[in-house]
């Protein structure tokens, strides 16, 4: 818990001062590269929900952008925060994979009776040697790997090679209005780079505040994946601030970050799902209101989300046909006539960035369940 005397922050404070940090206040005049590095990365568990988080944080942004860094192979799609897929840079994609080494290592465990008897060293090198010759898809590793440990299970082979490697996944996938299976190789062959030392967790810890500050030890232990950081952030204490949050919890900051004042206007912005936003903290308040916990999804399904005033008020999705493509809005609440002109208008912004030569409607309904999301 905070100290009683620290500064208590709102969470219609914590919300623009996130937002400001996230590029959501007001669209950023900035390279794809820099935001993608000032935001540690995309959330990219589907291929084009990074497209969609630089739309609604880039003035002028084109996706063509982002591609060509990809078939550059300036940024990469690989397994890091929170053991999920992030778009990355080249130079965070070799720094962040091994910090986050501790959490791949837990994921492996909990496939340990399937690879009982396995020399895992020996198959982190085969697994190398193979995916250095060429990139190999998760079902191409199951079947060079199991001759060498026939009773092993298949499947966990391939997960452990996975886990003990930084594998990339190679373009075409992720590109714009593309695609292609997922086929991995090395981050070090890929990017024709030798290894890297891990980033150090105070650095982390400081950009991530810079990000998505102020937060608490949970908050950023939530976002990374990595446990045991409080002798971290009491190891940065002398050059940090602290405040607290409504419930009391201690909120650390850098003292130069931005914190708007809460009565800031926040435009509307659509968010595809597993945007950054919306999974950045444990206490996820500050964007989503608790009356709406749990509705911008439903099972393992997530819905783009969209903000009004700062906050989750809609679902939305994309549906695209030969003949005209649909924006979907689902309010979670009412929405004044100004808030859904508002809306409405950034939606058309939305499919004139994205779809440029489409026909398009946008049409408001009330929350369903969307099925598989956009």
């Amino acid at each position: 818990m905070a100290a009683a005397n620290a500064p208590l922050l709102s969470a219609r404070a914590l919300n623009r001062a996130t937002l400001e940090r996230q590029l959501l206040l007001r669209r950023a005049t900035l390279p794809a590269k820099e935001a993608v590095s000032r935001l540690v990365g995309l959330q990219a568990q589907n291929t084009r929900p990074p497209y969609f988080q630089l739309f609604s944080r880039l003035r002028d942004f084109d996706p063509a952008e982002l591609s060509a860094l990809m078939e550059k192979r300036e940024v990469v799609r690989i397994v890091t925060i929170r053991s999920t897929i992030h778009t990355h840079t080249a130079e965070d994609a070799m720094t962040l994979r091994p910090l986050v080494q501790p959490a791949r290592d837990r994921e492996l465990r909990v496939f340990r009776k399937g690879l009982e008897g396995v020399d895992l060293d020996r198959l982190t090198s085969l697994a190398r040697r193979l995916v250095e010759e060429r990139p190999r898809t998760m079902k191409e590793l199951r079947e060079e790997l199991l001759p060498y440990w026939p009773d092993a299970d298949p499947r966990a082979l391939a997960v452990a090679a996975r886990c003990l490697l930084p594998l990339v996944q190679v373009t075409p996938r992720g590109l714009w209005e593309r695609g292609g299976p997922v086929a991995l190789t090395t981050a070090e062959y890929w990017l024709d780079s030798p290894a890297r030392p891990a980033a150090s967790p105070d650095a982390t810890v400081l950009r991530y505040l810079g990000a998505f500050g102020p937060a608490s030890v949970k908050d950023m232990q939530s976002w990374s994946g990595l446990t045991r950081m409080r002798e971290v952030f009491d190891r940065l204490r002398p050059e940090l601030l602290t405040f607290r949050d409504e419930h009391g919890a201690e909120l650390f900051d850098l003292p130069d970050a931005p914190r708007p004042d809460p009565d800031t206007p926040a435009p509307a912005r659509f968010l595809p799902e597993f945007d950054n936003v919306l999974l950045g903290h444990a206490d996820r308040t500050r964007v989503i209101p608790p009356a709406y916990k749990g509705r911008n999804g439903t099972g393992n399904q997530v819905y783009g989300t969209v903000l009004a005033d700062g906050f989750l008020a809609a679902v939305w999705r994309l549906d695209r046909n030969a003949d005209e493509s649909t924006v979907t809005v689902q309010p979670l609440g009412p929405l004044g006539r100004t808030v859904r002109e508002e809306i409405r208008d950034e939606a058309a912004h939305l499919m004139t960035v994205m779809s440029p030569s489409a026909t398009y409607d946008v049409r408001f309904g009330t929350f369903v369940d969307f099925g598989d999301p956009a």
